[in-house]
């Protein structure tokens, strides 16, 4: 069944007993999200810890301590919404109490989203770089006579909408990347305003300085928190002194990376951090602007 969903693009984990009482080892758990993500309306609701029927379907049980199968289908989802793979150590009983339990938890996702807000000339380029990352990468403008196959013929998807719309429709997850650069207010601050709430990875707005503090200050009268604000990164992409299309979407792939794996930024020549850096857990994401 695991396998199934993979090769159907289907969200799923296989979490398996890989270590522990004879009688268990081997044992496995299908968890599979049909509602998974989160829509973009920051008011919708969601599933209960621990409810079953409210999205948290598994198949098949290790046939053990039933807390033991509700334990593991909710650390799988952990897992699930930040595309991982790797192990997880509990009891017997679904708790500390029990014999200890190693759970092999392999996760089947699609590849994460890059939507791109405004179909501008630098969005061409970033399109491009999202699809080297592995991206399934949107494209979404309100004005039909920009967001055209012909300009984008690179994206996964093109979508005539207002943006702040379709975000409130689509799904999104703990790995979507977000990057805003309709350069407008009119499109920018209800957009926003809705991206800020999610648990999406990465936010980024472009903009100069001056846009970012006049567009913080719109954000600020519709009701956007400081903490909210605090996520905004801004101005977006890292300093590359980049001036093209194409520079700038390397400015802004290296900040999702470098943010994605925990890394600084500054030069590895004479710094002294590690080149490789653990990957950071699931986390709210981050929002920004380019100046």
């Amino acid at each position: 069944a695991g396998l199934r969903a993979a090769a159907a693009g289907r969200t799923a984990a296989l979490a398996r007993i890989v270590t522990g009482p004879a009688d268990l080892v081997g044992r496995a758990l299908l968890i599979h999200d049909g509602d998974h993500g989160h829509h973009g309306d920051p008011h919708g609701g969601e599933p209960h810890a621990g409810d079953r029927h409210a999205g948290d379907r598994y198949e098949g049980g290790f046939g053990s301590h039933p807390e033991l199968d509700r334990t593991v289908a909710a650390e799988a989802r952990a897992f699930l919404d930040a595309g991982r793979t790797g192990t997880l150590e509990i009891g017997e009983q679904g708790s500390r109490c029990g014999a200890p339990l190693t759970v092999l938890v392999e996760s089947s996702v699609p590849p994460p989203r890059m939507i791109v807000f405004g179909a501008i000339d630098f969005a061409a380029a970033l399109v491009r770089v999202g699809k080297f990352l592995g991206h399934h990468v949107t494209v979404c403008d309100a004005r039909p006579v920009f967001a055209t196959r012909a300009r984008f013929p690179e994206a996964d998807e093109i979508v005539v909408a207002w943006p702040h719309e379709y975000l409130e429709r689509t799904r999104v997850d703990a790995r979507t990347v977000l990057c805003v650069l309709t350069h407008d207010a009119k499109f920018d601050v209800p957009l926003l305003q809705r991206a800020l709430r999610l648990p999406v990875a990465y936010v980024g707005a472009m903009g100069s300085r001056r846009t970012h503090l006049e567009r913080n200050a719109r954000l600020r009268e519709v009701g956007v928190s400081e903490l909210e604000l605090a996520r905004l990164r801004s101005p977006i992409g890292l300093d590359l002194g980049a001036r093209t299309p194409e520079e700038t979407a390397l400015s802004i792939a290296a900040e999702i990376v470098a943010d994605r794996r925990g890394g600084s930024g500054v030069p590895l020549t004479g710094a002294h951090t590690p080149i490789h850096h653990d990957t950071a857990p699931a986390r709210a994401g981050r929002i920004g602007s380019v100046a």
